[in-house]
């Protein structure tokens, strides 16, 4: 979505109020469903309303052989992004499977308690609720994405969320890639995703979907092992010191673009951020980012 101006001010309101959709979730979870049976999956930011992460872990509990889901509500703070009435309480879900035998979530089957604030994954009533869940899965607020990544680190737990490309370059984040203690995920296809929201989308008609905003740069951010992680990146392009310029102020070659990593250069080199989608640590190192040292090597 080229210059999206009412994105733009969005994030800078910090309104975060973007819908994941479930064809999006079901591409990317169908690469980790081993990871799921016997754990609990808490969904700390979403409105079980129009949540699409709980529907899905709902509906495919018993297949991904889950524990138990807990869902929390954030209290509805803008009564026009998709409900005519303001939640006056935020509230969580749980939700243990069917109990019945019908292979249908039931609501008399999910057990729905207030909260007493706001719902906020920072309270200390949600982070007693992160305390007994083994996997966290999400589409978290961006505004707020280097505290509730802090937060999952210090309270150790496996997630799978999904936040902006730019968060790569965040001093509190790119540690997390570097050190191999997060990763990316499969990703959504070229990069962009739509999300439902109640903001003005101004993509081109090309690509405009009624009632839904167009986000580029996006992807799911995990800890959870990956097969795709250990894939080496299959290279082709040959080192040729006229095609790579050396950096003025670094002894390390400009690498434009991620395909065009060559195959018989041993030494550091710059490379761009759509790196980390290919990056497999059994064949490059990475030193550091633009915000540090702007390093990396085979």
């Amino acid at each position: 979505m080229a210059r999206n101006t009412k994105l733009g001010k969005a994030k800078k309101a910090k309104k975060d109020e973007f819908y994941t959709q479930l064809t999006d979730i079901e591409k990317e979870l169908r690469h980790y469903k081993e990871h799921f049976r016997g754990k609990t999956v808490l969904c700390n930011c979403d409105d079980p309303r129009i949540s699409n992460f709980f529907r899905y872990f709902a509906t495919n509990f018993e297949h991904l052989g889950l524990k138990r889901l807990i869902t929390t509500c954030y209290k509805s703070q803008d009564i026009e992004i998709f409900s005519k009435e303001e939640s006056d309480k935020a509230v969580y879900l749980i939700y243990d499977g069917d109990k019945n035998g019908n292979r249908v979530v039931d609501l008399e089957e999910i057990n729905v308690q207030p909260l007493k604030g706001d719902g906020d994954f920072r309270s200390a009533e949600c982070v007693e609720l992160l305390k007994q869940a083994d996997i966290v899965v999400t589409n978290p607020p961006f505004s707020l994405f280097r505290e509730y990544i802090a937060q999952l680190i210090k309270y150790e737990k496996k997630f799978l969320v999904i936040g902006h490309q730019n968060a790569i370059k965040y001093l509190e984040i790119f540690p997390l890639l570097r050190d191999n203690k997060m990763w990316l995920g499969y990703g959504f296809a070229g990069g962009a995703a739509f999300f439902h929201s109640a903001y003005e989308d101004i993509a081109t008609a090309s690509s405009h979907k009624e009632g839904m905003i167009r986000v580029s740069g996006v992807h799911w951010f995990t800890n959870l092992e990956l097969d795709k992680d250990h894939e080496p990146m299959i290279l082709y392009k040959k080192y040729y010191s006229e095609e790579y310029p050396t950096y003025a102020n670094y002894d390390a070659i400009d690498v434009t673009e991620t395909a065009k990593i060559p195959l018989d250069y041993m030494g550091e080199m710059g490379v761009p951020i759509s790196f980390m989608e290919k990056y497999c640590p059994e064949q490059f190192e990475i030193l550091g980012s633009t915000c540090d040292t702007g390093r990396m090597k085979r």
